[in-house]
């Protein structure tokens, strides 16, 4: 999808990407895989791990298949991806036979808003949260929509207050607060600079590395699968490559 016209004008310096991808796959191919039993009193899918750049693996650290997206909040196709494949993802983490991670490929200052809220209550709420905000994507942009005038005011703002701004026109705050977030819990997390510059070297590098072209992208084991978008036609490539 688009980013709203509004967001042009305020753009902070960061490589925007398109949303969304034609659909052939690549190959993907690999033994079948043992599952792992997690241990006694967990389950790998609660099992949440901060990874050295800063992102938040679930699942058996020692899988033998490791699955990566690159997604962004204000992204339809990651939106309408996390709405089929959440639920289906956390079973085979389960199993131990795969981790899961999620990287925040950030395009917009919507969606670096939403990733500084969503990581603010730490890795145990990370992926919950995370769901919740794909699912209020539509009543979100409809807020932004709705209150034009205070959106585009936002530009006026330093940098380290356009987050906190953009929060409130985006109703995100209140969101957060109905989901364990305080307001100034929130208020700190919206203007830490330190981790939207992360966020935003996070882009660059994975630009640099994988040569991203669209969201949601998938690694497979350190691999990216071309042009797959959506979970139906991972999920084959994920058999393919031993689940």
């Amino acid at each position: 999808m688009k980013a709203l016209p509004l967001v042009a004008a305020i753009a902070f310096s960061m490589t925007l990407a398109a949303c969304g991808k034609s659909e052939e796959g690549a190959k993907p191919s690999g033994e079948p895989i043992a599952a792992v039993p997690a241990p006694a009193g967990t389950s790998w899918s609660e099992t949440v791990a901060e990874t050295p750049d800063g992102y938040y693996l679930m699942g058996n650290p020692s899988a033998k298949l490791k699955l990566v997206e690159y997604g962004s909040y204000t992204c339809s196709h990651c939106k309408d991806f996390a709405t089929e494949a959440s639920e289906e993802i956390r079973k085979l983490v389960d199993t131990g036979k795969m981790s899961f991670e999620f990287r925040t490929y950030v395009r917009d200052p919507i969606d670096l808003t939403t990733a500084l809220l969503a990581r603010c209550g730490g890795k145990d709420v990370f992926y919950p949260l995370s769901e919740q905000f794909f699912a209020n994507q539509a009543a979100m942009f409809e807020k932004v929509q709705g209150n034009d005038a205070a959106f585009q005011g936002v530009e006026k703002l330093p940098p380290a207050q356009r987050p906190g701004a953009i929060a409130q026109v985006a109703g995100l705050v209140e969101f957060a607060q109905q989901r364990g977030i305080s307001a100034d819990q929130a208020k700190q997390c919206l203007a830490d600079t330190a981790s939207a510059e992360r966020l935003a070297k996070g882009v660059e590098a994975a630009n640099n590395q994988y040569q991203i072209s669209g969201t949601p992208s998938f690694l497979i084991n350190g691999v990216l699968v071309d042009n797959v978008a959506s979970w139906s036609l991972l999920q084959p490539k994920l058999r393919e490559a031993g689940i």
